[in-house]
C-alpha cells in the first residue's frame, strides 16, 4: 500500500500531552476521497481516548472525529463527489457493509463492529486509524458526507458527533411539532439537543441543576427551564414529556426524570456509559409503560439527513475556535466544563 506523510497532533502515551507528529495516510484507492482538513471539532471522546480513560487506546493516538474539509482527490469509482466539494467525516470511516445493521443504514450498530475514525482497526494498513487532528484524511467515499455550503463550516464540525448523537434519538422516537421534549444538561450535546428538537417543532424544556443556565437555554430555543434540584418544579412536570434526552456524562439518578415522562415516554441516555446509581425504580416504568433507553451517534444516511436539515434550517453549533497548539489547554478546560459549547480547531494553525 502506497502512503504519504502528513503532520498531525497526537499523544504518545497515557500521560503525555498531545504534540506535533508525522503520520502516514494511504494514497487514494478507487473508492476513496482525500480531504484537506479545514476544521476539526473537539469531543470528550478525544480526551478519553488520548488519556486511555476507557482502556484499549493504541498509541500514538491522533483523535478527532468531527472533520470538515475540501476534497482534493477522488478515486476512479467515486461519483458522489468532485474535487473542491465541502465534505465531512464523522465518527465512522468503515463498517462491514453486509450485516443486518449495515443493510439498514445503521453502521453505528454494525454487528461486526464499525471502524472508528481514530483508534479503530485500519483494514487497509493493518494498523490503527488516525483522526482529524491532522492535515489530511483519506476515507472510503461511502462514509463521507456532503456539507451544505450555506453554513459556517467551522460550526458544522460538531454536528458530526454532538449533533448526530442527539439527532438520532430525536428521529428514532419520532419527535415533531406535537412532541414535548426535555433535555438534561446544557453542554456540547445538550445545546444541540435543544436546537434540533426546537427545529423539529417540539416544545422543549431544559432540566438544569442551577438557574444560571436559564438565559442561555432560552436563547438556544428552550421554551422552559426546570431546576431539577427544586422538588416543586419537578412535581410541576410530572407525566409531561414524551422524550427526555439525557446528556449527563457521569453516573446520576435518573429516577426523578422518569417520573416526568408521559405514558409511553422514553428517557434516552446519550452521555453516560456505565451502571446506574441509585438503582433504577421500575414501578413508574411498569405503571406507565415508560422506558429508559440508550442511543449512540447515527449511521451515514441519518447523519446526511441531519446535515441537510441543518442546512435548510440554518442550525449549527455554538463554538469557540482554538489553534491546534492550544489543544492540551482545551482538554483541561473541557474537564471543568469551561467551553460554550464546543471547541473547534482551526487546522490552518497546524
Amino acid at each position: 500500500m502506497n502512503t504519504f506523510t502528513v503532520k498531525a497532533y497526537g499523544a504518545e502515551s497515557t500521560t503525555a500531552d498531545l504534540k506535533e507528529m508525522n503520520i502516514e495516510r494511504r494514497e487514494v484507492t478507487s473508492k476513496d476521497v482525500e480531504i484537506e482538513i479545514l476544521y476539526c471539532g473537539v469531543c470528550h471522546s478525544d480526551l478519553h481516548t488520548a488519556r486511555n480513560d476507557w482502556g484499549g487506546t493504541i498509541y500514538p493516538a491522533v483523535p478527532g472525529h468531527e472533520i470538515i474539509g475540501r476534497i482534493t482527490k477522488i478515486g476512479s469509482e467515486v461519483s458522489r463527489f468532485k474535487v473542491g466539494d465541502l465534505a465531512g467525516v464523522g465518527c465512522i470511516v468503515d463498517s462491514c457493509g453486509h450485516c443486518e445493521s449495515c443493510q439498514h443504514d445503521l453502521e453505528q450498530y454494525c454487528l461486526n463492529g464499525f471502524t472508528g475514525t481514530y483508534n479503530g482497526h485500519d483494514k487497509h494498513s493493518g494498523g490503527h486509524t488516525f483522526g482529524g487532528y491532522s492535515q489530511k484524511v483519506v476515507v472510503d467515499a461511502h462514509h463521507v458526507l456532503k456539507v451544505p455550503e450555506n453554513l459556517d463550516p467551522a460550526a458544522v464540525a460538531p454536528l458530526l458527533c454532538a449533533g448526530i448523537t442527539t439527532w438520532s434519538p430525536l428521529r428514532h422516537w419520532n419527535v415533531g411539532p406535537n412532541s414535548k421534549v426535555a433535555v438534561v444538561g446544557l453542554g456540547g450535546l445538550g445545546h444541540m439537543a435543544i436546537k434540533l428538537a426546537k427545529g423539529l417543532g417540539a416544545e422543549v424544556t431544559l432540566f438544569s441543576r442551577t438557574p444560571g443556565k436559564t438565559e442561555d437555554a432560552k436563547q438556544l430555543g428552550a421554551d422552559h427551564v426546570i431546576i431539577s434540584t427544586d422538588e416543586e418544579q419537578m412535581k410541576s412536570v410530572t407525566g409531561k414529556f414524551d422524550v427526555i434526552i439525557d446528556t449527563v456524562p457521569y453516573v446520576h439518578d435518573v429516577n426523578p426524570y422518569v417520573a416526568t415522562l408521559n405514558i409511553n415516554g422514553t428517557h434516552v441516555l446519550v452521555g453516560y456509559l456505565g451502571g446506574l446509581e441509585p438503582i433504577l425504580n421500575t414501578v413508574p416504568m411498569i405503571m406507565g409503560r415508560k422506558s429508559v433507553a440508550g442511543s449512540v451517534i447515527g449511521g451515514i444516511a441519518e447523519t446526511q439527513e441531519l446535515l441537510d436539515f441543518c442546512g435548510e434550517h440554518n442550525i449549527v453549533s455554538e463554538i469557540e475556535m482554538i489553534r491546534m497548539q492550544e489543544i492540551n489547554e482545551a482538554y483541561e478546560r473541557m474537564l471543568k466544563s469551561d467551553v460554550r459549547y464546543r471547541f473547534v480547531i482551526d487546522m490552518k494553525s497546524l
